[in-house]
């Protein structure tokens, strides 16, 4: 391993291209401009905004991304070396990147010999030529060259030689930067450190590193990478990337900066880590994965009562970074692994007083460990869970009373199926109203139905949208009379809750969930009110 002094690395963004070779991610002009703000704000140092010579969307992008008031991202743009046969000042890809505008660039070559001769179908001079040819006319006009060595680990292990000659065809044109790409994806971290080791012996540009993760290795190599003399990362914000993606810079960031104690990044920056992560899936149109390292809703998430019991105390118990360094939050979680402390964790976050009600707090738990042997899951439900707690501790307002509810399914021949719920209910002032309505289906019908005969008495809960709604088959023993678990998600554009129901019967199953979902909204519209009064 390289004993020298801990480099400064800089962090070279690629999420609007290299992250749009994802099989998932489509982005607009108008997308891409909207992260590039982000990521400006954010801190990184280079932002790739993608191939100018490869279509027009990001030729548009390069018109429009200089209209943008960016205060410390360096705009680069993307290509490869010269076609054969052509000098540079012909070649539409180089001419492309000038228009471009950016005052930086990076460029890709060829660095295993196969690729040479089964892609490019070139000599292997030619290949050296057109490496050396395409730096040095892009750096006597641009400010700053980057060169991407493709597929180089794979190169150096099947021709250590050739492929350090176009290491050095680019160091020989100029080349301020020589980033080595793992471009399959398929190197492991232990090569990574003796491979750059000998790179360092026979090569003076400075080295980067751009990791693939087909292999699960991608941020794992580009920390090794660090570890023996590179001063640049390469990465996409969540990982996103062609195949299995990308190194997660979401988890290379805070990884330099907490564990290597390389500042990459300021501390105020790396606190926006987690917002920028949920920035990029939103204008994606994915969904936020929960899991990530540092960025994901549970990488800070204690569902152990032993766990709980120890965090509260001393958050370093089972947790190796303190999450607001990222701008994570400690979530605890309430399931049937609960202990006391869960309960009275949750209590405190709803503001629900329960201090010195043990009795209640068993009854709470007891209630809890039931539910979940029957298939409730309130993780992602913390809603009902909150209404659940009042419920026990009798500090549950009562919105109204179900006299009844049919839902009716009709098919006709090879018609669409016609779905029809009707529904009574008698309201907080005694009234009963009784409501008809229509829908694609009978849990849309219902909820359709539902909402019109509330909103006689609570016109707030039309702010309410349902944002989300998944249903698991708990065991498949019993066929279609098997117990389903529906899961839903709304929101009144402000806030986002959770909500669970589980029966044999999917629209019962659906209704629990719904009637929670509103009488969440209700209970928040009365503890607005209830501390404007105070």
């Amino acid at each position: 391993m390289s004993t020298h002094t801990k480099p400064h690395v800089t962090i070279y963004d690629t999420t609007l291209r290299d992250g749009t070779q994802s099989e998932d991610i489509s982005l607009s002009v108008h997308d891409k401009l909207r992260i590039t703000e982000q990521l400006d704000d954010f801190g990184v140092h280079y932002i790739e905004g993608g191939w100018p010579g490869s279509n027009p969307r990001d030729v548009e992008y390069f018109r429009s991304v200089h209209k943008l008031s960016l205060k410390r991202s360096k705009i680069t743009a993307f290509g490869s070396t010269k076609r054969h046969g052509v000098t540079p000042g012909k070649d539409s890809n180089l001419r492309q990147i000038m228009k471009s505008g950016v005052e930086a660039a990076t460029i890709f070559g060829k660095s295993w010999d196969f690729h040479v001769r089964h892609a490019l179908h070139v000599s292997m001079k030619e290949n050296l030529d057109m490496i050396y040819d395409s730096i040095r006319y892009l750096k006597a006009r641009l400010s700053e060259v980057i060169y991407d060595a493709e597929h180089f680990f794979d190169g150096y292990k099947a021709n250590p030689d050739y492929a350090i000659q176009t290491l050095l065809a680019a160091e020989e044109g100029g080349a301020d930067l020589i980033v080595l790409c793992d471009t399959n994806g398929g190197t492991l971290s232990y090569e990574i450190g003796g491979i750059m080791e000998e790179v360092k012996e026979k090569v003076r540009t400075p080295l980067g590193i751009h990791a693939h993760n087909d292999t699960e290795m991608a941020v794992a190599n580009s920390i090794m990478a660090v570890r023996h003399g590179a001063v640049q990362v390469h990465g996409t914000i969540n990982g996103y990337g062609e195949r299995c993606g990308n190194a997660n810079l979401c988890s290379v960031i805070p990884n330099l900066v907490l564990k290597l104690k390389i500042p990459c990044v300021g501390m105020k920056d790396l606190a926006k880590l987690k917002d920028l992560s949920g920035f990029v899936s939103e204008i994606a149109n994915l969904p936020h994965n929960k899991r990530l390292p540092y960025v994901g809703e549970s990488a800070f998430a204690h569902k152990g009562g032993i766990h709980v019991s120890a965090v509260k105390r001393e958050s370093g118990t089972y947790e190796h970074v303190r999450p607001e360094t990222v701008g994570n939050q400690q979530r605890i979680l309430v399931s049937d692994l609960s202990g006391r402390s869960n309960i009275l964790h949750k209590a405190q976050e709803y503001g629900v007083d329960i201090e010195g009600h043990s009795k209640e707090v068993r009854k709470i738990l007891r209630v809890l460990k039931q539910m979940e042997n029957q298939g409730f899951q309130f993780e992602g439900a913390e809603a009902s869970f909150e209404i659940l707690m009042r419920e026990g501790m009798s500090k549950q307002k009562h919105y109204f009373d179900l006299l009844g509810f049919r839902v009716i399914n009709e098919k006709t021949g090879e018609k669409p199926t016609e779905c029809e719920a009707t529904i009574m209910l008698r309201g907080p002032d005694g009234r009963v109203v009784h409501e008809a309505s229509v829908g694609n289906g009978p849990v849309n019908a219902l909820d359709n139905a539902l909402r019109k005969a509330l909103y006689v008495f609570y016109p707030e809960l039309s702010e309410v949208r349902l944002t989300d709604y998944k249903v698991r088959v708990l065991t498949d023993k019993r066929g279609t009379g098997a117990s389903v678990r529906v899961l839903t998600e709304s929101s009144d554009g402000v806030d986002h809750w959770g909500t669970v129901g589980v029966s044999e019967n999917v629209v019962e199953a659906s209704w629990q969930a719904m009637v929670d979902s509103l009488v969440y909204k209700l209970m928040k519209v009365d503890d607005r009110r209830n501390r404007n009064r105070r």
